[in-house]
């Protein structure tokens, strides 16, 4: 069967929306602690920004362009943008019930008080009066609108407040409406909670709030009949020739600062804004109807986080999580000479990022390595990893980084960092042309007796101490010689002429890791065919590829079972009779962002098992450089699979199934309830303990083979 059915795919961006209800989810969660909510309703705010810019933005593209290419489910551009309207706006009035009913009575059960300019004392006024006139009138420059003034282009994400003015005295009519419109820009250097006095506890006005109150006296002469706020998304995508660009980084520089000038995709409006208002502004931004989203809780919720540092009560957070050291790392004197002798995991944030850092901190130190060779895709603002390549220059090795400048929304912070390494001296490239190097690879070489040893780390997850604490991913450590031959393969074909080889253990997009994918897939069906036991677990953030989504409906028709642990994106539809019925798929969404890429093939207790960089997606396997490799250490292997994809399996509290309508259900409980971070923290801080078994003494009888709700999870002995 050749699965051609657009009814057998669910649409990609209506998935990501599904995505982004199960992060409010989270929000509604009245067992957390109230910042902990306050955090989830931000992230799923931010993360609506990005998908505008940049999933929006593409669609309105096309609809522009004429494009008219379906998508796998058979939706046009322009229905894909009507249907996300729906659900955009389905979620935004989710959010602003959310806020109403919940965090914001909750914020003023715990004595935080979010003021609005309507319901100030007189006191506040002042007060807030006073901040405006010593701290934000300066700052700000009042902009109107009329034939002698065009609309303002306002930066991509900047919040606003738009004032609806009419002149004093004898009416001088700019409009049809007699009023006119005039806008001024929220200054982003200001802080945007403005403390204000009150009775008990803490109370805050959003510095929009401040400026809205005072509109006035930006306008000397006319009246303020109204006052909003509003926020515009704009097209954040870059494009850029890369076979017409002489200097790749100048021409991105130059493309960035032309961002802002992209096209408007949505307008945010504050709640209380006019009919006139909106109007107005649609015109201006030229938007429609249903480009306009109105909410009744802060335009920008991420300014509320600021209450958590602010607010240092621990009743309102989470319990604190401190990572580990696995005790093979612990109190060594080099890490390469563990790395030497054994391959090593960590599981992250469960365990330190750290030795991750003292891996390169270490080899840039080390008198007997000869050369450093990595890849940057992101990495934090200060980066450790950045400033230890920079002294392994000064130390004289060879140092080789590959910058993959154009990651998107950290293309600026990129650059700075290209920059700083090469005026440092080390050997900076940007990769291939067309395509993106998303791989986490770095590559020690080190003189040692006579000859030359190779040191490996793979990764799941970016070279970020930042991120490695708020994201799950993977580390593998080793020297095994056909895997140190494939990735120096590997950068010879990223910073010289060298066409790729034939890998010996690694699969590489886009130089057969799709191929590499589906024939362990179609190992498995062949396996099922011949009525052998055949099984594929495989987690993921994303599944959208369609090849691979047949190879899975024809898997699961030969008689493979398949659970697919994925948590964003998934385009595959689950539980179609005749085609899916052996195929499950899970989404895990709790306080750490699931981010590693863990594939396991084959049943019983000894399958095959690979981590990747990549995942299941058009963009994985055909626009960037990715890298997928074998777990050989058997110990590894099987804490891979107790571990990572067991103990996901067995989450019945944050865990949701996806059903064969695209809607996804909490997973029923059968017996003790499991929640699989929280367990995953608990191991880590027993192995922080002394006499207590490491955190992969962790075991199941064939994890992850029995059926899930049949199998309860052991705890580890002390």
């Amino acid at each position: 069967m050749e699965f051609n059915d657009p009814q057998l795919f669910i649409n990609r961006e209506l998935s990501w929306l599904a995505f982004n209800e199960r992060v409010l989810d989270d929000a509604r969660a009245r067992e957390l602690p109230l910042y902990e909510r306050l955090k989830f309703f931000a992230i799923a705010a931010s993360n609506l920004d990005e998908f505008f810019m940049v999933r929006v933005a593409g669609l309105k593209q096309q609809l522009a362009s004429g494009v008219a290419e379906p998508a796998a489910d058979g939706l046009l551009p322009a229905e894909q943008l009507s249907a996300i309207s729906e659900r955009v706006h389905a979620l935004v009035d989710a959010a602003s019930r959310l806020w109403a009913e919940e965090l914001h009575p909750g914020l003023l059960a715990a004595g935080v008080s979010l003021l609005t300019r309507d319901k100030l004392t007189a006191e506040q006024k002042v007060a807030a009066r006073t901040y405006f006139t010593t701290f934000v009138f300066p700052a700000l420059t009042p902009l109107a609108v009329d034939p002698g003034h065009p609309f303002p282009h306002l930066r991509n994400k900047s919040l606003n407040v738009a004032v609806l003015l009419r002149r004093e005295g004898p009416k001088r009519r700019r409009n049809i409406q007699g009023t006119s419109l005039a806008v001024v820009q929220v200054p982003s250097v200001l802080r945007r909670l403005v403390p204000m006095p009150g009775e008990k506890g803490l109370a805050f006005l959003l510095l929009g709030e401040v400026i809205a109150l005072c509109a006035a006296e930006l306008f000397p002469g006319y009246v303020v009949e109204h006052a909003a706020a509003f926020r515009v998304t704009r097209n954040w995508d870059l494009n850029v020739d890369e076979e017409e660009s002489e200097d790749l980084l100048s021409t991105l520089q130059e493309e960035l600062r032309r961002r802002d000038r992209g096209a408007a995709v949505r307008l945010e409006l504050d709640v209380s804004a006019s009919p006139q208002m909106e109007s107005l502004l649609m015109a201006a931004l030229k938007l429609g109807p249903m480009d306009v989203y109105r909410q009744q809780f802060p335009l920008q919720p991420s300014d509320l986080m600021a209450l958590t540092e602010l607010d240092a009560r621990p009743e309102l957070r989470v319990e604190s999580f401190t990572p580990t050291v696995p005790p093979v790392l612990r109190d060594v004197e080099s890490i390469l000479d563990v790395i030497a002798g054994r391959d090593i995991l960590l599981h992250h944030p469960y365990e330190s990022f750290d030795p991750v850092v003292r891996f390169l901190e270490e080899a840039a130190e080390d008198p007997d390595v000869l050369a450093i060779k990595q890849t940057l895709y992101r990495t934090s603002g200060d980066s450790p990893i950045a400033r230890a390549l920079s002294r392994a220059v000064e130390n004289g090795k060879q140092v080789a980084v590959l910058v993959e400048i154009k990651a998107r929304l950290d293309e600026a912070n990129n650059i700075a960092w290209a920059r700083k390494m090469e005026e440092s001296g080390v050997h900076v490239v940007y990769g291939l042309i067309g395509l993106k190097t998303h791989a986490k690879v770095a590559l020690v070489v080190r003189r040692e007796g006579n000859g030359i040893r190779r040191y490996v780390h793979l990764g799941t997850g970016n070279y970020n101490p930042h991120t490695a604490r708020l994201y799950t991913d993977l580390s593998l450590f080793t020297s095994r010689e056909e895997i140190a031959d494939d990735v120096s393969a590997l950068f010879n074909m990223l910073t010289g002429y060298a066409v790729a080889p034939q890998w010996k253990r690694l699969a590489v997009a886009p130089m057969g890791l799709q191929e590499k994918v589906l024939a362990l897939i179609h190992r498995e069906a062949e396996k099922a065919r011949r009525g052998e036991p055949a099984r594929i677990v495989a987690k993921m953030n994303s599944l959208v590829d369609s090849t691979v989504i047949r190879a899975l409906y024809a898997a699961s028709q030969a008689g493979v079972e398949i659970e697919l642990l994925v948590r964003g994106i998934c385009c595959l539809r689950p539980g179609v009779p005749g085609v899916s019925e052996r195929i499950r798929v899970t989404s895990v969404v709790d306080r750490f962002l699931e981010h590693s890429r863990v594939f396991a093939f084959g049943a019983g207790s000894n399958p095959e098992v690979w981590m990747s960089s990549a995942d299941w997606m058009p963009r994985n396997f055909l626009r960037r450089i990715e890298t997928m490799f074998p777990v050989e250490d058997p110990a590894i292997r099987q804490r891979l699979l107790d571990e990572v994809l067991g103990v996901a399996l067995r989450d019945n509290v944050k865990a949701r199934r996806l059903q064969v309508d695209g809607t996804y259900v909490p997973v029923g409980r059968d017996g003790t309830a499991v929640r699989s971070q929280g367990l995953l923290m608990e191991l880590a801080r027993r192995n922080n303990q002394p006499d207590t078994k490491p955190l992969h003494a962790l075991r199941h009888a064939t994890a992850p083979d029995a059926p899930v709700p049949s199998r309860q999870v052991p705890q580890t002995g002390s």
